[in-house]
């Protein structure tokens, strides 16, 4: 867990040398009073099982940090955040809004979340949900450098037997696929967490050409420079929604997931910007990147 840069040098190495367990806690004090305003001694003990007495301690300790950021008020017995509250613990928006959407903040200096629904913050329904064991048997094989020999079911071509040596699992924004070197093809290619119906490792040696480090499109990063799309009439609402900087942006991603991120986002990758009224709020600006992605075909418009 990151500590606010703009704390002394001498108050974070203060928090650093806390033990992880209670910095975990103090972080969680720290997210509660920043997003809700408020924490109590019980809320601190029902989230890490401890006693009254470390719960007292952390909020000591916590004043000790940051005297100005919280006041008890005796008549609830909770702590309330003062105006002049600085957070202690750098909290990732990303991270802030899943756990919000997901429940209380549980385990939000971890990462981990709680498992009650917010009645006030929703994310986006997510239709695809990889099995578990297929997740796990796929991590497995990433993790230990091997060989799988699975069952896949393509959309061209059914269901099939392949030997594939995975690296890693990539998130594309709709849903969760392997990188992996298919050795039928002879080449990197993406598969579908949903579509595998078995996994088995093998023995089998894994050639160079194999490994992660030959896979061009996963090493290489290219940058897109997406603008307002022409077509509509006023493009600040745009700018303001993806922190354009003179009316553009710039995302660095890797080169095989950038179809995706174009189709996502859905960005006019078409000459001239000519999709318009079609959803498309974003143009891409350096067409000719496109030239050394893979998977290009889905990307909006691209070669119309």
């Amino acid at each position: 867990m990151d500590i606010n840069p703009d704390f002394s040098h001498t108050l974070q190495q203060q928090i650093d040398d806390l033990p992880h367990a209670q910095k975990e806690r103090l972080a969680f004090i720290d997210f509660s009073l920043q997003y809700f305003g408020h924490i109590s001694r019980t809320e601190l003990i029902a989230r890490f099982r401890t006693g009254l007495a470390a719960a007292t301690r952390d909020f000591a300790q916590y004043r000790a940090i940051a005297p100005d950021n919280l006041v008890l008020i005796h008549q609830t017995k909770s702590y309330y955040r003062k105006s002049e509250f600085t957070s202690v613990f750098v909290h990732e928006p990303q991270q802030i809004l899943t756990a919000l959407s997901q429940g209380f903040g549980n385990g939000i200096a971890s990462g981990t979340l709680g498992t009650l629904a917010s009645e006030q913050c929703f994310d986006a329904v997510r239709l695809i949900h990889p099995d578990a064991e297929i997740i796990a048997a796929l991590m497995r094989a990433i993790h230990q450098g091997s060989v799988m020999n699975c069952q896949y079911v393509s959309v061209a071509s059914g269901e099939g037997e392949r030997d594939l040596v995975p690296h890693s699992l990539i998130n594309n924004g709709h849903r969760w696929h392997v990188r992996a070197y298919d050795r039928m093809h002879q080449a990197f290619r993406d598969f579908v967490c949903t579509r595998f119906t078995y996994i088995a490792e093998t023995d089998e040696p894994v050639n160079p050409h194999e490994r992660s480090v030959a896979d061009t499109q996963f090493n290489e990063f290219v940058t897109l420079q997406l603008v307002p799309h022409p077509s509509l009439s006023s493009s600040l609402a745009v700018e303001m929604d993806y922190a354009m900087v003179d009316g553009k942006v710039d995302i660095h991603v890797r080169a095989c997931v950038a179809a995706y991120v174009l189709r996502q986002w859905q960005v006019d990758c078409s000459k001239g910007a000519r999709f318009s009224g079609q959803g498309c709020q974003l143009a891409l600006a350096n067409l000719a990147i496109l030239q050394t992605i893979e998977n290009v075909a889905i990307a909006p418009g691209a070669g119309k």
